[in-house]
């Protein structure tokens, strides 16, 4: 079956649950086994499901009551192209960080094969 919107969605919205809860078994269930991931699409990527998974943990370290939102997203086979926000608070200040985001997910047999994604961050200091 090919790759169609819904299925998108449903990959996205597993996606954003494997972050909030840093789930690394779901987490790492989205990617190939050979994943690219790049937080920046001009650095080096990430390479594989255990570089996935540290990068999830280290996340879980320095972050917490995570959202995920997908504003919009296009599928256009493999790939599907994504408009995304996000927030959490940041362990070490308690500052409420908020990104907003764009990001295309090559896919390989349901599975992500290469991420790429480009986000623009503002953190706002903790209160009092």
């Amino acid at each position: 079956m090919g790759l169609d919107h819904a299925a998108a969605a449903d990959l996205l919205e597993r996606y954003g649950a494997a972050w909030q809860a840093f789930d690394g078994d779901a987490w790492t269930d989205l990617f190939t086994d050979d994943v690219e991931y790049r937080e920046d699409p001009f650095e080096p990527p990430l390479v594989g499901k255990n570089a996935v998974r540290a990068y999830l943990l280290d996340a879980s370290e320095r972050q917490e009551q995570v959202e995920f939102t997908v504003e919009r997203h296009w599928v256009v086979e493999p790939t599907i192209l994504v408009a995304w926000h996000a927030g959490y608070v940041q362990r070490s200040d308690r500052a409420r960080v908020q990104l907003a985001g764009f990001m295309t997910l090559e896919m390989s047999d349901g599975r992500i094969a290469r991420l790429r994604e480009w986000y623009h961050r503002r953190a706002t200091p903790a209160a009092g």
